[in-house]
């Protein structure tokens, strides 16, 4: 059973934060802020808006800007999410509430950043096991809820954002070889907890918010987001010179530059959202995606690697075409 992604299309919050605001709560300034990550202005969530708003209102867009495309007939809903409105239900089965899709089958998915691409291997699995046949895979969070602002290093980081990707069966393959890992030794060094007080029996603060050290970080993304993005592309029978677009999760814009660096990729040719809508997690890459479809840059035929990693540390790569 063959599969492609048929649709992307992806929802912002309508709360502009330019950096200006954080002058305002903490010692920083426009000029450190985007000097260290990028970031311009990012978008957080109304009062009355969580995760499972920020779905409905992707989707809705999918469905406006696709009038031929119809949700009766999806038989899956993935949602990669680290910031669920419960823990029970999950995000996904008030996706096929709010949207009344009957027989459907639903999952939240918490890989932190790596989540959209893991729910995008899963979907293909699904559809290749013959199980399945229309799949729809979320990538969202509302990160402004688990944001210690006090904190100058990581406030300035974070925005709110969902998107998503229509997954079907297909006469035709489009999404093919993936690869993912874990180095879980790594679990205390970005985590977020409210209940164990301990990560690798090592104490961590368990207050419900994002804890990072970025240095470490820094450096295991940049060595291990590089060498996989090559053995990815090896993986898939060519080398990055033939990939039209690499996106990966946009946590900062200098691990971008400094991943595009070590692997000799053009920058120019890597989607991303973290100038304009912050380190939205698990939904920076499809709204990194739908931007690029937006402006017309990604076309019909063009070959793009995604890969995400994040917390845990773990990863997850997969080449697609569109």
């Amino acid at each position: 059973m063959q599969s492609r992604i048929t649709a992307i299309s992806a929802y912002t919050p309508g709360r502009i934060v330019p950096n200006s605001y954080f002058e305002t709560i903490v010692d920083t300034s426009d000029e450190w802020i985007q000097t260290r990550t990028g970031v311009i202005e990012r978008r957080f969530t109304a009062e009355d808006e969580y995760t499972t708003h920020l779905c409905f209102k992707a989707l809705r867009n999918l469905l406006q800007d696709n009038p031929e495309i119809s949700v009766s007939d999806v038989d899956f809903i993935i949602v990669a999410t680290s910031t669920p409105d419960h823990s029970v239900p999950s995000v996904a089965s008030q996706v096929q509430n709010e949207f009344n899709i009957p027989g459907c089958g639903t999952l939240d998915v918490a890989s932190a950043c790596a989540g959209f691409v893991y729910g995008l291997i899963l979907a293909k699995g699904l559809i290749a096991a013959g199980t399945h046949k229309k799949i729809l895979v979320f990538g969202a969070e509302n990160l402004s809820r688990f944001t210690d602002f006090s904190n100058r290093n990581l406030c300035i980081l974070f925005g709110d954002a969902a998107g998503l990707a229509l997954v079907e069966q297909s006469a035709e393959n489009k999404i093919f070889d993936s690869l993912s890992g874990t180095d879980g030794s790594m679990g205390k060094e970005l985590y977020r907890s409210s209940l164990s007080t301990l990560i690798n029996n090592v104490p961590v603060i368990a207050d419900a918010r994002t804890h990072q050290n970025g240095r470490l970080v820094f450096k295991w993304v940049v060595q291990t987001i590089s060498e996989n993005l090559i053995k990815l592309a090896d993986k898939n029978g060519l080398n990055l010179a033939a990939i039209d677009w690499i996106i990966l999760h946009s946590a900062n814009l200098r691990i971008l530059e400094a991943i595009s660096k070590n692997i000799g990729y053009p920058l120019e040719r890597m989607p991303q959202s973290i100038k304009y809508f912050g380190n939205t997690s698990s939904a920076s890459i499809p709204l990194a995606w739908n931007i690029a479809l937006m402006d017309g840059r990604i076309k019909k035929g063009d070959k793009i690697l995604l890969m995400g990693f994040g917390g845990g540390m773990t990863f997850a790569g997969l080449m697609v075409e569109w």
